[in-house]
């Protein structure tokens, strides 16, 4: 039995919420998202709650079944706070910028690069050595934060590069004379 799974997801003050066979759309503030679950779940809406439940005992069905209540789950908290990653850059002359809405990167090649973000999210930079990746959906702002941390990852020997705040870069030893 999925633990997760069997908690019903309350809907926010503040949030529509539909149940459409498998469809699950909710709007909030900050715009409208939806989720459409897996024919293995049954989802019902029942005293402006979300209940998940899978539709058979078969182990496909109850592996989903976490899932997709973490999904309905991560759409309302989207509509209503939308989501945010932080990114660090560390090394000398290494820095971000806007332009426009496109974010500029000098990240040590001979070129400066330059991401265009998706429909939907938001890139702010405070500080030159700090980029804030915002919008109402996780997934999204995640593979984002991926894609500009590809660039140039953090390296181990001096931490250079581009990381996420919260993440820890094992550093390795250098040379031994």
């Amino acid at each position: 039995m999925s633990r997760i799974g069997k908690k019903p997801v309350p809907v926010p003050a503040g949030i529509t919420a539909t149940v459409d066979g498998q469809k699950v759309t909710a709007k909030g503030p900050k715009g409208e998202l939806f989720f459409v679950a897996n024919d293995d779940i049954s989802v019902k809406l029942e005293d402006n709650a979300v209940v998940v439940q899978p539709a058979n005992e078969t182990k496909g069905a109850r592996s989903k079944w976490g899932m997709s209540r973490t999904m309905v789950e991560n759409i309302f908290k989207g509509v209503k706070d939308g989501f945010e990653r932080k990114l660090e850059i560390n090394g000398v002359g290494y820095r971000a910028s806007l332009q426009g809405k496109n974010l500029q990167l000098a990240l040590g090649f001979s070129h400066d690069v330059v991401y265009e973000p998706p429909v939907g999210i938001t890139i702010a930079v405070p500080k030159p050595t700090e980029i804030i990746v915002s919008g109402i959906n996780k997934q999204q702002v995640g593979q984002v934060a991926a894609e500009i941390r590809e660039y140039r990852g953090p390296e181990p020997y001096k931490g250079k590069g581009v990381k996420y705040a919260e993440e820890r870069i094992v550093r390795k030893e250098g040379k031994k004379k």
